[in-house]
């Protein structure tokens, strides 16, 4: 019997006084069916997140990123990715079109709800207060 991997945490980045962007390594293949219920791609969730975490987590819509947005809620234990990320972020993403291409993400399972979604990162994050010409935006897929 083996032992399945767990995600590996390499990076915990400060966000605010009470956030943080962890980053981690995870050979999961989870992903989101839908945004879930305080997810930042969500436009009526604004402001819930301070601007120093999509700065921290603009690398994942940089064109070729092999780096993933995950759903928060998710934790590290069980990550899995953001659905909000996977239907509007994730269009130049290597990481995933890698995964698409193996078989192990179906984007025909994964589906908006009623609520209004950022059309890209970089929309996103400039309306949670990151400056437009932050050196953070500065690759990020328009």
């Amino acid at each position: 019997m083996t032992e399945k991997k767990k995600s590996k945490i390499t990076q915990v980045r400060p966000a605010g006084t009470e956030h943080q962007v962890v980053s981690l390594r995870s050979t999961d293949k989870r992903y989101r069916r839908k945004p879930c219920g305080g997810c930042p791609w969500v436009k009526e969730n604004t402001g819930e997140f301070p601007a120093q975490a999509f700065e921290h987590s603009a690398a994942t819509s940089e064109d070729m990123s092999e780096h993933v947005f995950a759903c928060h809620e998710s934790g590290a234990e069980k990550s899995s990715t953001c659905a909000g990320f996977l239907l509007r972020g994730a269009d130049n993403n290597l990481a995933v079109r890698l995964r698409i291409s193996k078989g192990e993400l179906d984007y025909s399972q994964i589906h908006e709800d009623e609520r209004e979604l950022f059309d890209s990162y970089r929309e996103m994050a400039v309306a949670n207060g990151v400056d437009p010409n932050s050196p953070a935006l500065k690759d990020v897929r328009p």
